[in-house]
């Protein structure tokens, strides 16, 4: 028998408590703004999980998925392919940084990471002078690579991972490049304390590791953790040292994010193996893809007696539908200007965060890159103590988004915006204003109750 108390719904929400969950159901959208089914509208201000770059009803992705249905919808990339698919493969390399040129499908982010652990896995094993102890993995500390078993097991956030523990796969694990929380007792530069600190982890495990694997820049599900300028190239050159392969995750950081086309670029990298997904489609169809260098894919090379194939593959990989909504999105992102003004976007919403944020005593960060912005809220600015999380200060924030008209989702008390790239200046005016002011609100709430206690006591 079902326990009354027990909530009664349909829909298990991933990442949601769902015995304390503020139902909110969305009936139509269209550019940055969501409507929900009692007639509520909302400014969408993470891109529905940072994937909706062009915002909602598109006419130029509507089109391109509207003529592919003519065409048709569905074809397995196992063995065949659709045109559609093909194309967008083409389009890809040409895209990517360096050579990069070779295109395997998959369906969301996570599924993008393990097809690039296996792929560089395989490569070891099979290229023409093998090293076949080459199979374990560097990891950053608080990465977060998704939610399959291998991705999971790369991760490093305490809330997403630990209780998994027993099935995954232990990597060997890097430090936390945070600009914000540098250790306090370091007598160099971040850039170098952090390169030093990769770079004695490749000297002791290099014989032993397949590759390092980063999320260039930024690391957004960690709570928008921003790198160093000059890091992502110095792990580039010592994985080349110590021949080592780089798998740089660009599900969150690619199409136009940070400014670029993809986060590599900022520091003229090219990495092993690139991972993408979310924004590839406009967010609107499942799809991602890894995508590897020619002396990856070489090894894979032979007889189809000899075995040698990529022992990998999905059922969705490459779906006509999600590639023509991925063809049509690429226009756009390649536009005359389109990334230029995506850049001057940044800055302005970042600017006027700063502005409307300044002195406020617990705001510890304002960090990011480009339409990628983190808020960290502390408990003390001074030391960087974070609060209680108990309190769920980031959560109360969010909340009170909601009812100002903006939809936001925290990371602990890291308030995260990441609006669509189209979002005009007068939009991100209103995202900037609501969210500071809820900011203000909420820690000052927060503030007297505890005076309010500890009064009582």
């Amino acid at each position: 028998m079902t326990n009354p108390a027990e909530p009664q719904v349909a829909h298990w929400h991933g990442f949601t408590q769902m015995a304390d969950h503020d139902s909110l159901v969305i009936k139509d959208g269209e550019g940055c703004w969501l409507t929900t089914t009692d007639g509520q509208k909302l400014f969408d201000g993470v891109s529905s999980l940072w994937c909706n770059v062009h915002g909602h009803r598109h006419a130029k992705l509507d089109s391109a998925i509207q003529a592919q249905l003519q065409r048709v919808a569905h074809v397995t990339t196992l063995g065949m392919s659709c045109q559609t698919t093909d194309d967008l493969a083409k389009r890809l390399t040409e895209l990517t940084p360096g050579d990069l040129g070779h295109v395997f499908f998959s369906s969301d982010g996570s599924s993008a990471v393990e097809a690039a652990l296996k792929m560089s896995f395989q490569y070891w094993q099979q290229r023409e002078d093998p090293r076949p102890q080459k199979t374990r993995f560097l990891a950053l500390g608080s990465a977060y690579h998704g939610d399959t078993t291998g991705a999971v097991s790369l991760g490093g956030i305490k809330y997403f991972h630990q209780l998994f523990a027993p099935i995954l796969f232990s990597p060997v694990r890097g430090p936390i490049p945070c600009s914000y929380r540098v250790p306090s007792d370091i007598s160099v530069t971040p850039l170098e304390y952090y390169t030093n600190e990769i770079k004695m982890l490749l000297e002791k495990h290099h014989e032993e590791l397949a590759a390092v694997v980063m999320e260039p820049l930024v690391q957004g599900a960690a709570g928008m953790i921003t790198h160093p300028t000059g890091l992502l190239q110095n792990v580039r050159e010592l994985c080349d040292h110590y021949n080592v392969l780089l798998i740089c995750d660009e599900v969150a950081t690619g199409f136009g994010r940070t400014g670029k086309m993809f986060a590599c670029e900022h520091e003229s990298v090219t990495p092993d193996i690139l991972c993408i997904g979310k924004g590839l489609t406009g967010g609107y169809l499942p799809m991602a893809a890894t995508v590897a260098r020619p002396h990856i894919f070489n090894a894979f090379l032979a007889r189809a007696s000899d075995s040698r194939q990529f022992f990998h593959g999905h059922t969705f990989g490459g779906n006509p539908l999600a590639a023509a909504a991925a063809m049509a999105s690429l226009d756009l992102l390649t536009e005359s200007s389109y990334l230029d003004r995506v850049a001057e976007k940044g800055e302005y919403l970042r600017n006027r965060v700063i502005s409307d944020l300044s002195g406020e005593p617990h705001v510890g960060d304002i960090r990011g890159r480009c339409m990628m912005l983190g808020i960290e809220l502390v408990a003390d600015r001074a030391t960087r103590r974070p609060f209680p999380s108990e309190l769920q200060l980031g959560r109360s924030v969010c909340r009170r988004t909601v009812r100002d008209g903006v939809w936001i989702r925290p990371l602990g008390d890291v308030i995260i915006l990441m609006p669509p790239l189209i979002a005009t200046e007068a939009e991100l005016d209103m995202l900037a204003a609501v969210v500071t002011e809820s900011i203000k609100a909420e820690t000052t709430n927060l503030i007297k109750q505890n005076d309010s206690i500890s009064s009582d006591a």
